[in-house]
């Protein structure tokens, strides 16, 4: 069996790791060793915030949508009630979207839900 040199291989990893972990601070952005730790933690972070940035955008549509609501004379849960009532399928997303750029819009949706 002939003998593996592994300098190559273990250089481009060493290498794509480093250039991963550039803009963070201290050694961690320059030390093999510190990086590759950091690089780990920072990869958990990022999966765990992908899945918390969902919540964290449905709360701000909640307080968009509720803001447009109140000004209509109205809540925020009778207004989801009575959409889904009337059978109006709008997402919480593209109802915050037409309070804010289209009121006339929303206050047709509004008139409709009342």
């Amino acid at each position: 069996m002939p003998r593996v040199k592994r300098a190559v291989g273990a250089k481009k990893k060493r290498k794509k790791t480093l250039s991963q972990t550039k803009g963070f601070m201290w050694g961690r952005k320059n030390k093999y060793r510190l990086a590759k730790d950091a690089l780990r933690h920072a990869g958990i972070h990022a999966y765990k915030d992908r899945r918390l940035k969902k919540r964290d955008n449905r709360q701000l549509w909640n307080v968009q949508i509720n803001a447009a609501v109140r000004g209509e004379g109205m809540t925020y849960s009778k207004f989801i009630n009575a959409l889904k009532k009337k059978e109006i399928e709008l997402d919480r997303k593209i109802l915050s979207d037409l309070a804010q750029n289209n009121p006339e819009i929303f206050s047709r949706i509004m008139e409709t839900v009342k």
